[in-house]
């Protein structure tokens, strides 16, 4: 059993960091493509490599901790900011079971009755991350781009929570296995929840600091914002979190409102067990691919927001919608019982 877990960690930290780490050359294409220029093409075969080639350049940069900063604080931002973000995929069902001589294995790490609430967890706590990186860095604009993300990342969490407590009433469970396998059995819960889906994805980009909601790093107003003091590998472990952030979040998306790794009408196919288990994972991460893509998509076609837009859209718009939205829920569930 518990090589079975180490492998399945194994497999989803590897797989994480790998698709991050190539949704950084997907995007550089994708930017390229949107805005007619040639992209990456030099490292390797179509610019395969150059991920790798990233990789090493950061690793053999100068590495260098401000003069006034608090070193030990310093360090622990990027740090915070990497772990946490990896520890998302945790209570993900990347898959339903696999039978394997005569043993049934789980394609999920930690199958949680709370699943929800350590989702929300992780991400409350990733924002220390930035706030200990900018205010240890001693440097003003960086200060400036950690109360930036600790207000953003507040103020859309409360909306992030109100639209998911609909859904949680309408699944009857906190549990991701659970409302996968409740949509399995009847619908996608973006069938039920359209609203909330459109105000989660909202959500998302703020959390993840993706444009047009990349304000904490505002490269006109702050220079670089949180991590401007940042290089070498401590600056790339920052960088890299926001990617397996947004592979999270896609992820996420994926569970809770797209059934998972359910397929359509598979069953009527009388496939084996494990094929349709495997063909539910490749499914499941077209679907994260999908939304990968959107989120590279809106931040090179939408403009950055002002930080009073930024706001008043949490506070004005979301946040409301969120409570309309909950309520219809719940009159609507008390209605068909």
């Amino acid at each position: 059993m518990l090589v079975e877990k180490l492998i399945i960690i194994s497999c989803v930290i590897g797989a994480s960091l790998g698709i991050a780490m190539y949704s950084t050359l997907l995007e550089r294409k994708l930017a390229a493509w949107l805005q007619d220029r040639i992209g990456p093409n030099r490292a390797g075969p179509g610019g395969m490599l150059q991920p790798l080639a990233d990789g090493v350049k950061l690793f053999f940069k100068e590495e260098f901790i401000p003069a006034n900063a608090n070193k030990f604080l310093f360090i622990m931002g990027p740090s915070i900011a990497m772990l946490l973000a990896c520890m998302g995929g945790a209570v993900i069902p990347w898959g339903n079971t696999l039978e394997i001589a005569g043993r049934t294995v789980s394609l999920q790490i930690a199958n949680v009755n709370i699943g929800v609430l350590y989702m929300f967890g992780v991400v409350s706590l990733g924002a220390y991350g930035i706030m200990i990186g900018g205010w240890s860095s001693n440097n003003k604009y960086s200060l400036m781009g950690a109360i930036r993300a600790a207000s953003q990342i507040i103020s859309y969490e409360l909306a992030m929570g109100l639209s998911l407590i609909a859904l949680i009433m309408l699944n009857g469970s906190m549990s991701l296995n659970d409302i996968v396998a409740h949509q399995i059995n009847g619908h996608w819960n973006v069938i039920y929840q359209p609203l909330g889906f459109l105000i989660f994805l909202v959500c998302a980009f703020a959390e993840t600091n993706r444009a047009p909601f990349d304000l904490p790093e505002c490269e006109t107003e702050l220079i670089g914002g949180y991590h401007t003091e940042y290089g070498s590998m401590k600056l790339g472990f920052y960088l890299f979190a926001e990617y397996v952030n947004m592979f999270i979040s896609s992820a996420l998306m994926s569970t809770l409102f797209f059934g998972g790794y359910d397929i359509p009408f598979v069953s009527l196919f009388g496939l084996s067990h494990n094929l349709e288990t495997i063909l539910g994972t490749v499914f499941l991460f077209a679907k994260i691919g999908g939304f990968i893509f959107l989120f590279m998509w809106v931040r090179w076609t939408l403009p950055r927001f002002r930080y009073d837009q930024l706001m008043n859209l949490g506070w004005k718009m979301l946040i409301p919608l969120a409570l309309l939205n909950l309520i219809i829920t719940a009159v609507v569930g008390l209605l068909i019982k």
